[in-house]
């Protein structure tokens, strides 16, 4: 485990009790020195400065993607103990604090109004790293954020749709991952590390329509040359699922991807909009707005 935190916090990752952490997110940093926000500010009126990136599970995962840019190489089993939900928030919101406290030194660059704001944040994306629904009271520490007022997304790689069947608490935006539109592509590209990893996707994308949320929302993680293809089979997919909102978003070059991947799989945004268009063909989706610093379109149905 100390091999993982070394490398984990070496990237600037601020760990939080046994299995949790923070990171300051890229565009949080963009928009407290430079003006410029997240794609989520812009589709969902989300402020950047004021969203605390987090995971409950840093260092286990049901997959070892390609695509991610964590150490995947150091998976670890889950802990034998939990934290508690309310020791997680408090902890993921002081460790915020800490990390934006050296920003005090450029207030030459940074609004000190926003950094103030930015040290309150109001907007919770648990979506960090690992699997967040691995953690066994997610829905605790979604009652806990909620509680404060902060408004709540959830990423998930849908391999445990016993958890999202069974939660008491959902997230105001709960995205699945779609890696893929075939088994065999999804296994090459996300090399899951259950058997039956595909088979439990497919559940959790049948089971969307029926969760009750704010936004049902598919994340297609796009790779040039590994996962573009099969658009029909993608259409077939998204039908199950039904969700709310698609985002069409590229692979980032990013972290330790770049031991697996190379620059040229990152799409660029040309390569997202011509998916799009033929997406729209085969979906009944329809484009409704994009972010091209960030590689990604916003789909909804018609």
């Amino acid at each position: 485990m100390e091999k993982v935190w070394s490398i984990l916090k070496r990237q600037k990752y601020r760990i939080v009790g046994a299995h949790s952490a923070v990171k300051i997110c890229h565009w949080t940093k963009q928009s407290l020195t430079e003006g410029r926000v997240c794609y989520k500010q812009r589709f969902y009126g989300i402020e950047s400065h004021r969203c605390l990136q987090m995971t409950p599970s840093v260092a286990w995962c049901t997959h070892k993607c390609l695509f991610c840019w964590r150490p995947v190489e150091y998976n670890e089993d889950a802990p034998a103990k939990y934290d508690d939900p309310e020791e997680i928030i408090e902890g993921c919101i002081e460790a915020q604090r800490e990390l934006l406290s050296g920003y005090h030194g450029f207030l030459e660059k940074v609004d000190i109004n926003k950094l103030k704001e930015a040290e309150n944040p109001t907007n919770v994306a648990i979506s960090l790293a690992g699997e967040p629904t691995l953690y066994p009271d997610l829905s605790g520490l979604i009652e806990g954020f909620r509680k404060r007022n902060f408004s709540t997304f959830l990423v998930t790689n849908g391999t445990t749709p016993e958890v999202l069947s069974s939660m008491n608490t959902y997230p105001d935006n709960l995205y699945i991952t779609l890696p893929a539109s075939t088994k065999d592509t999804y296994e090459h590209v996300c090399n899951p590390q259950i058997s039956n990893g595909w088979e439990k996707l497919n559940e959790s994308l049948e089971l969307l329509p029926k969760i009750k949320t704010k936004r049902r929302i598919l994340r297609l993680t796009l790779v040039k040359d590994f996962n573009m293809g099969d658009i029909g089979k993608y259409s077939k997919l998204i039908e199950k699922a039904n969700p709310d909102f698609i985002e069409a978003k590229a692979y980032m070059y990013v972290g330790y991807s770049r031991k697996r991947l190379e620059v040229g799989n990152m799409p660029t945004f040309e390569d997202i909009l011509e998916f799009c268009k033929k997406l729209e063909e085969e979906s009944g989706y329809r484009a409704i707005d994009s972010a091209s610093d960030s590689r990604v379109v916003l789909l909804s149905r018609d």
